[in-house]
């Protein structure tokens, strides 16, 4: 056995709090690193002890082993738990661990290796007997012989970085004509993300689904499966939704799968939690994928269904005791559905948020779970992956679950930046997913053309809203009871409010129409007019009802910005009415401003230089992605206030364009 007294979590977010939730439960101390941008993170709270590895960047901080070593020894950690992400399937780390006398909780060092690569586990796999997806994973990686081996193989095909995940170094390839571009194409961005540009190509299986399955070792050569997930619905191959069981999967597939997958974590002597994927076609032949050496996202809709805490077994094996379970004790009892909550505008491509988190409140209920790492007041910051937080939702049968998850996302709050929530819930909506037909190509051919994809005008309901809860704080409104102060015994002139959503101009007129009670509005919106009642206003919440509906919205009002999560959707609105017209940074004012927090990695305009509207002039990098920023005038560049290298908040003056029109003007 060995002894184990204190973990420290070497990540950060929803995955730190969740591991350090069951330690604490275990009885372990436990201890967070963090950050500097990450310095009032909800994990460190959460923490016994927490030690700072450095600056923002993950590069100097979360990925640097001798910093993690180095907290570990010196809180008298004996116990380094890796999460996902960062360096969970790193070998490297996992060697620094042994070396150092602390247990790394994940498998063996060889094994990470093993499965770390496309191309080698791919063959270890063909070696074992696992069902593999027909390609070439040889040692010979120069053009000419993945031309002329992709031939052999056939088109469609995908070519795919041997290092890594993520969709990164992964490319579709049609026919003959266009391989050399993508091999080349992948290659530079499997070289420039994993520092290897080897590949491997496989025969493309199209509209496939995307199953996983659970298994867990332990050292004394125990090895079981706890049932499949289906993540197969996916973007840009990076999951969205995952529920166990799938509904895709029956009792001889399930056998046959887990079976593989079992033989799969027997061959490289694995140890502790690990998930091995298949692609699975319509006729239910599957076939090795890869597998993840390492605690999966989805983890809790496995936790769920088989009432195990994945966690307390990973602890557990790496103190040397035996599973749990065996293989004949474990069962699937229910249904899961998790969805992942991100930072991103997904009107605008998903383009990553970032900012202050105003307000939080996950979803509560039965059979609802809530796995996050974010609180009121945090910062959202460029540095990280945009996902915050999981909702998972646990019912009888798989349409229970459903219910319940789309209520749960609907409830869950954040008001500060935009999230996804609005397409999650239509997904789960949609009739492909209701009737569990959904494959790796539903949202890319059934789902693309739901509303949430679009930047449409701001909704004129919640515009109205918003002009009335701006109205209602200008003119006192108390937040301490139900009632309003009385603002005035004359008559209501309309008043104008000038608002601004996103890029999007709107003017709304409104007035007081019940002068007794002094809580009853019209507001016009273009050619819309809204009679709005407000019950309540109780701290971040309130009671409106409209045409005749009773509802609950919340909102937080910062200075001349209002942020509010209605039961049509999330909106956020600045209040320019009294602004000078030059000082609004909409569309079209040519004050160019950081959409997010981030990095500038191009700038491309001088002062002088004159420029076309939606011309690029610079680039962001944020959140591990880049944006490019384009001018929103025709005019000339007058301003040029940042420089490649620089770090910018969001609604920095980034550029200031003068129109041609002001130009003539003057």
């Amino acid at each position: 056995m060995t002894v184990i007294s204190k973990v420290l979590v070497a990540n950060r977010g929803e995955i730190a709090a969740r591991v350090m939730r069951t330690a604490r439960k275990l009885g372990y101390r436990t201890v967070a690193v963090y950050s500097e941008a990450d310095a009032n993170a909800y994990h460190v709270q959460q923490a016994d002890q927490a030690v700072c590895i450095g600056p923002a960047p993950v590069g100097q901080s979360y990925l640097v082993i001798d910093k993690i070593i180095e907290a570990a020894k010196k809180t008298g950690a004996d116990a380094i738990h890796p999460g996902y992400g960062f360096l969970s399937e790193n070998a490297d780390f996992a060697r620094a661990c042994e070396a150092a006398n602390i247990e790394f909780i994940g498998p063996p060092v060889d094994a990470i290796h093993l499965m770390g690569s496309k191309r080698l586990s791919k063959i270890a796999m063909l070696e074992a007997g696992v069902p593999c997806i027909p390609g070439y994973e040889g040692t010979d990686q120069s053009d000419e012989n993945l031309i002329s081996e992709a031939k052999k193989i056939g088109f469609p095909l995908m070519v795919k970085a041997s290092a890594g995940g993520g969709g990164r170094g992964m490319r579709l390839v049609w026919d003959e004509a266009e391989l050399p571009a993508q091999i080349s194409t992948a290659r530079s961005e499997a070289e420039n993300a994993f520092g290897s540009g080897e590949l491997i190509l496989e025969r493309a299986v199209m509209q496939p689904r995307h199953i996983e399955i659970q298994v867990f070792a332990d050292k004394q050569g125990n090895t079981v499966y706890l049932g499949e997930r289906d993540c197969s619905i996916q973007r840009r191959h990076q999951k969205v939704v995952e529920e166990c069981p799938s509904p895709f999967v029956d009792e001889d597939l399930r056998k046959a799968m887990g079976e593989a997958a079992v033989n799969t974590a027997k061959s490289c002597q694995y140890v502790g939690a690990g998930t091995v994927e298949f692609l699975v076609d319509a006729e239910k032949n599957f076939y090795f994928l890869e597998m993840n050496t390492r605690l999966q996202v989805e983890h809790p809709v496995t936790e769920l269904v088989t009432n195990t805490d994945l966690v307390e077994w990973q602890l557990r094996v790496a103190a040397g005791e035996n599973l749990p379970l065996t293989q004949d004790e474990i069962s699937l009892n229910g249904h899961a559905i998790e969805v992942r909550l991100y930072a991103e505008d997904p009107g605008t491509n998903f383009m990553p948020q970032t900012g202050l988190v105003e307000l939080w409140k996950p979803a509560v209920g039965e059979g609802i779970r809530m796995d996050y790492g974010i609180q009121t007041g945090q910062e959202v910051s460029p540095h990280y992956d945009s996902m915050l937080a999981k909702v998972i939702a646990y019912g009888c049968d798989r349409e229970h679950a459903r219910r319940r998850l789309i209520n749960a996302v609907e409830d869950t709050v954040l008001l500060g930046l935009k999230t996804n929530k609005d397409f999650l819930a239509n997904i789960l909506r949609h009739q492909a997913f209701i009737s569990g037909e959904a494959t790796t190509a539903f949202i890319g051919e059934d789902f693309g053309d739901d509303p949430s994809l679009t930047d449409d005008a701001p909704d004129s309901l919640i515009t109205a809203l918003s002009t009335a809860l701006l109205y209602a704080s200008s003119a006192k409104m108390t937040a301490q009871t139900d009632t309003i102060i009385s603002w005035s015994n004359s008559p209501s002139s309309p008043v104008l409010f000038k608002l601004l959503c996103g890029e999007h101009k709107l003017d709304t007129n409104i007035a007081v129409t019940n002068q007794q009670t002094q809580d009853t509005f019209s507001v016009n919106v273009g050619e819309d007019n809204h009679v709005i009642q407000i019950l309540d206003i109780n701290d971040t919440v309130c009671t409106y009802v409209c045409d005749n509906m009773r509802e609950t919205l919340h909102f937080v009002q910062d200075d001349n910005r209002i942020f509010l999560d209605t039961p049509r959707g999330y909106a956020e609105y600045i209040d320019n009415t009294h602004a000078p017209a030059a000082g609004a940074d909409g569309a079209g004012s040519g004050r160019v401003v950081a959409p997010m927090d981030g990095a500038m990695i191009e700038v491309m305009v001088e002062v002088g230089q004159t420029v076309e509207l939606g011309q690029p002039i610079a680039i962001l990098e944020a959140m591990k992605m880049e944006h490019q920023i384009k001018a929103d005038v025709n005019g000339t560049i007058t301003e040029v206030n940042v420089a490649k290298g620089d770090q910018v908040k969001v609604r920095q003056l980034l550029i200031q364009i003068q129109s041609d029109e002001d130009q003539e003007a003057e």
